[in-house]
């Protein structure tokens, strides 16, 4: 299991991919206000999101109120300012995952509070960053690849075929 935090969220699009890829994996998406866009039933199923009822999903007003009604144990911070890649973490089963909204990144005290366990993305010089959806589908896989993919199909309908020759 993993759970993916964003923390104010400002666009529909982005959280709506990242929504998707936790009803593929399982994991659990938390949401913390404000949020940039409307997560009511009705706008849900006007975008268009079948999957969205796959969704484990829970909305904090704070990220104070998150850490009152969880425990957070295993977490890790999403920054382009962090001084280790995040091939160098150890992913544990139930680790959280956060990331900052898109124009300003995660907080920066919660940053230094948390300054070990801040992990970036390796991009080549000059790039700024990536898109909010890639990165979190980027740790969230490197986080269930380091736990074995648990209850994820590990093979495709084409397992049984030969192989390219």
């Amino acid at each position: 299991m993993v759970n993916i935090v964003l923390v104010e969220p400002e666009i529909p699009q982005n959280c709506g991919n990242i929504a998707r890829t936790c009803a593929a994996t399982g994991s659990r998406l938390h949401l913390v206000e404000p949020l940039g866009f409307d997560i009511s039933e009705r706008a849900v199923r006007r975008a268009g999101l079948d999957y969205w009822p796959m969704v484990d999903l829970s909305v904090y007003p704070s990220l104070e109120e998150l850490f009152a009604r969880n425990r957070v144990d295993d977490l890790w911070l999403a920054t382009t300012k962090a001084p280790r890649d995040y091939a160098q973490a150890q992913f544990r089963d139930g680790c959280w995952l956060f990331f900052g909204k898109e124009t300003a990144g995660l907080p920066e005290a919660f940053r230094e509070a948390n300054r070990g366990r801040c992990i970036r993305i390796p991009m080549r010089s000059g790039a700024r960053s990536l898109n909010l959806s890639n990165s979190a589908a980027v740790l969230a896989y490197e986080a269930l690849r380091q736990q074995g993919f648990p209850e994820l199909c590990g093979t495709g309908e084409m397992a049984g075929s030969a192989e390219p020759s």
